[in-house]
């Protein structure tokens, strides 16, 4: 990377994104949905360039947490459907103004939508209703079903595009007793929610550790999000990594033990001997997590791996490169196949999708090969 680019990159790999697609495309029947969710800024990778990519490889639904963000991708000229997955009582006038369609979970929600449809005049609209079968975040439970059945009977304006739940451990085994559980609840409680619908919806329950795991209860659409981006439930070898945070280094210092230490707070103790270091620009402000200064990890330089010094700054982090050989202008990987961003996760003792979704705004997303 030449020093003309003065800050890091993240770098979208267009083919591992389409490896990791038809990968869990093998998973479904040729008639099952496919949504990619692009919550988060697409978990962190870039909303509109990967909807771009997603959209071209023939995603049938793109699910989003807020009607800003459907709204950024509408106004990126994406055209494939958009559900807002949390988009809250008071944003169903950008809902309906932008096309976007909206997640019912509740009677709340129910009856304010239906008095913005009635207010503006709108006779038909697609809602997507949430059940709650067991993770107890959102979505009508069991209980509810006979007066939301009423509430729809009473609401011509709202089509039920689909029904569907969230799955609360489907990745991991101690507790498939417990999916299993989920299943059976959603069935029950969407065929008889079905009973009462003029068009057939579509179902869905599905998360990507589900489409690996349970594969059988693909109904008609799955959900597909960490999976995309590079982290499987199964085996981390079916995928590859999507994104690679690069930057350069910017100087090269060769310091002695009399020179002292590296770093805010005199963390980066020198030891005795030469040591060669790098400061490279990126930081705790680029979602280089604080905790992994001090050595905890090592980066990638030149096809060595170099151990962080002293603490993370705001912008820029301090390695030690002793015995390899590098330059300034040279790039460095914070993760992409090594280290990976599951590595990372597991020293910080925390998960993938934190890692991604911590890459601030202002890492430029670059499309690459």
């Amino acid at each position: 990377m030449s020093t003309s680019v003065p800050h890091a990159q993240l770098q979208i790999s267009k083919s591992g994104m389409v490896q990791n697609y038809q990968y869990f495309r093998s998973l479904l029947k040729p008639s099952t949905k496919l949504m990619i969710l692009l919550k988060a800024n697409s978990y962190g990778h870039g909303a509109v360039e990967f909807a771009r990519m997603m959209e071209e490889e023939g995603a049938d639904y793109f699910g989003v947490a807020t009607p800003a963000e459907g709204i950024e991708l509408k106004k990126s000229g994406i055209k494939v459907p958009i559900i807002v997955l949390d988009s809250g009582i008071d944003s169903y006038p950008d809902i309906l103004k932008h096309d976007l369609e909206t997640v019912i979970p509740n009677y709340e929600s129910l009856v304010r939508f239906r008095k913005e449809l009635k207010e503006q005049g709108i006779t038909r609209w697609p809602v997507h209703i949430k059940l709650d079968t067991g993770m107890h975040r959102l979505g009508f439970m069991e209980r509810e079903i006979p007066a939301l059945k009423e509430l729809l009977l009473e609401s011509p304006e709202m089509f039920v595009k689909s029904i569907f739940t969230h799955l609360a451990a489907a990745d991991d085994p101690q507790h498939d007793q417990f999916t299993l559980g989920q299943f059976a609840l959603y069935d029950r409680m969407s065929s008889d929610l079905m009973t009462i619908l003029p068009e057939k919806p579509l179902r869905h329950v599905l998360n990507t550790a589900g489409i690996e795991r349970f594969s059988q209860y693909q109904y008609d659409m799955v959900r597909l999000g960490i999976g995309i981006y590079g982290i499987s439930y199964v085996d981390q070898n079916k995928v590859v990594p999507v994104v690679y945070l690069k930057c350069p280094i910017i100087q090269i210092r060769e310091l002695e033990a009399n020179d002292g230490t590296v770093g805010y707070g005199r963390q980066g103790k020198l030891g005795p001997g030469t040591k060669k270091i790098a400061t490279i620009c990126v930081g705790y402000a680029d979602g280089v997590n604080r905790h992994l200064g001090r050595g905890n990890v090592s980066f990638e330089v030149n096809g060595q791996m170099a151990p962080t010094i002293g603490n993370i700054c705001m912008d820029m982090c301090m390695l030690d490169i002793t015995g390899i050989d590098a330059k300034v202008g040279d790039t460095v990987t914070i993760f992409g196949k090594k280290p990976r961003a599951i590595d990372l996760a597991n020293i910080l003792e925390t998960i993938p999708y934190e890692i991604f979704t911590s890459i601030a705004k202002r890492v430029k997303r670059v499309v690459v090969d």
